[in-house]
């Protein structure tokens, strides 16, 4: 048996840039770390040579690979022509909560399928195929951030390029800094199941209208200023930044909020946050608060009716964690 291990991210700023609809008119940017929180893949020779088994929220058991209902492993699985597997998904979190789970799966089943081939790959690559498999063969509506998140790990300042190119630059903190910032950040799910897809849409078609790439532009600059004021150790108007970055978020699409989202949002300020946004496309998931340690008793018993993911930051990328000699 050979296993994977895939962290999931959180963005700060720049969301939505990463989408070839804005990257191919202007440089994309955003600043996102990952976290401690995984997707888990493991791969082991199935019994029947002929026969492929697939185990995620469903069981699949088929004889070829084109019968394979699962897109990402049907994809994968004939980029490879791989059979007599048997392959498990695991997660720390569901999937539809804004954390970029289906990259992780993706870049994570990239991983381990070339472990068990017995071939290295490189981040970089691991990313490029990722995005290759979601956005190409599959035609998710996605951006890039996801997969070289996920494939590089740690605290990045990710930029998109018109050609296709992705730069990954690692943001130097003091660490003592970083762990406050790490401290001061609150996740709190507030429930429910988006259509990513849906949102993003509507997103990248918003991208025709001068206003909304506009507003996009603006949300690249704060990127750049977020990487700035991190890398001078200055977490001091962080909050701001994610509170701006948030009402901006807002009117890129219809989906992206709801009145309960902008109810527990203002409970968290109310609290003693000093600002937050939702994670990933929109519409559910968990809401990211910066809320000053000093303060994180009083909010905690203001938002004790909702559920709150402890989390820290994750310094590394997918990796191999386990490797049985006998499965390579």
């Amino acid at each position: 048996m050979i296993i994977s291990r895939t962290p999931f991210r959180i963005s700060f700023a720049g969301g939505g840039s990463d989408m070839p609809s804005f990257y191919r008119r202007e440089i994309g940017a955003v600043v996102s770390t990952t976290i401690d929180k995984y997707m888990y893949l493991a791969i082991h020779p199935f019994f029947d040579k002929e026969k492929i088994q697939l185990k995620y929220s469903k069981t699949e058991l088929v004889d070829a690979i084109q019968d394979i209902k699962h897109p990402i492993f049907r994809e994968v699985l004939s980029h490879y022509n791989l059979k007599g597997v048997d392959l498990n998904s695991i997660a720390d979190v569901p999937a539809g909560t804004g954390l970029g789970s289906s990259s992780a799966f993706t870049v994570g089943l990239l991983n381990v399928i070339k472990a068990y081939l017995n071939r290295a790959i490189s981040c970089e690559r691991l990313a490029e195929l990722a995005c290759d498999v979601e956005m190409n063969k599959v035609s998710s509506l996605i951006g890039k951030q996801d997969q070289y998140a996920s494939a590089y790990g740690g605290l990045n300042f990710i930029s998109f390029y018109g050609d296709e190119s992705v730069n990954v630059e690692k943001i130097i903190m003091k660490p003592e800094v970083k762990k406050q910032l790490q401290d001061n950040l609150l996740m709190i799910y507030v429930g429910g199941k988006h259509s990513a897809n849906d949102i993003l849409k509507e997103q990248q078609e918003g991208m025709n209208s001068s206003v909304e790439f506009n507003l996009q532009k603006q949300m690249v600059r704060q990127a750049y200023e977020l990487k700035s004021l991190l890398e001078n150790n200055n977490i001091d108007d962080f909050g701001r930044f994610l509170h701006e970055g948030w009402l901006m978020k807002k009117n890129l699409a219809r989906g992206i909020s709801n009145g309960y989202i902008d109810e527990i949002y203002s409970r968290g300020i109310q609290a003693g946050a000093l600002g937050g946004k939702l994670l990933g496309a929109g519409g559910a998931g968990f809401i990211l608060f910066y809320c000053p340690f000093e303060k994180q008793d009083y909010f905690q018993k203001k938002m004790i009716d909702l559920h709150e993911l402890k989390f820290g930051f994750e310094t590394g990328g997918s990796k191999i964690i386990y490797m049985q000699e006998d499965d390579i």
